[in-house]
């Protein structure tokens, strides 16, 4: 590895393959390539969160999240291979409990805004999601560990949890709130938003 990190422009994907863990080579194109993409750009959007001013409980949550992120890369650059612990998972449950409890109930749908570190913690929540759906077409195709796919779930979860948090950050003496969706349809449907998200809770 130490000798991969010291010559960064090797030449040998210029034919539009990629080398695994194994030493294996497959297309850029590949299944398990794109779920390694997507796992990076993820962890790349936690870093963007991290540059704002937070919480200091969301802070160490996050990095925290991008170790395991990490982890979770290099299991799915290693075919076979584990290396992202469930006790990661158990982490994220511990965390949506304790974060979500701090909300108020959602009786509405929100958009995805808000303050900066709110709308960023969304971006990171639908590249959780594309990133999971990428997961999941992998594992179509081939055996992989159930570990990644769950924390992929979980995280998007919390991510939309945290949007949540962060929009309540008290800035310059002001709390804020939710940005909240005015659905002329389900108005005039009389359909309650809680029961469209409670019958996408499971998601």
């Amino acid at each position: 590895m130490g000798n991969r990190l010291s010559q960064i422009a090797t030449r040998t994907g210029d034919a539009g393959t990629t080398g695994l863990g194994d030493n294996s080579r497959v297309s850029k194109h590949h299944l398990r390539i794109h779920a390694m993409g997507d796992v990076d750009e993820l962890n790349s959007h936690i870093g963007v969160l991290l540059c704002e001013t937070l919480p200091d409980g969301v802070r160490h949550v996050l990095v925290e999240i991008q170790h395991q992120l990490f982890n979770l890369g290099g299991e799915l650059s290693i075919p076979g291979f584990e290396l992202l612990k469930k006790e990661a998972i158990v982490d994220l449950d511990d965390a949506l409990e304790t974060y979500n409890a701090t909300l108020p109930k959602l009786a509405e749908f929100i958009l995805p805004a808000g303050n900066r570190a709110a709308s960023q913690a969304h971006v990171c929540r639908t590249v959780a999601r594309r990133a999971e759906r990428a997961v999941v077409a992998l594992g179509e195709s081939e055996t992989i560990n159930d570990s990644p796919r769950q924390y992929l779930n979980r995280l998007s979860d919390l991510m939309f949890v945290l949007s949540r948090v962060l929009n309540r950050m008290v800035v310059d003496g002001q709390a804020g709130d939710d940005v909240y969706w005015k659905s002329e349809r389900l108005a005039r449907q009389n359909v309650a938003p809680e029961d469209v998200l409670d019958a996408s809770a499971d998601a």
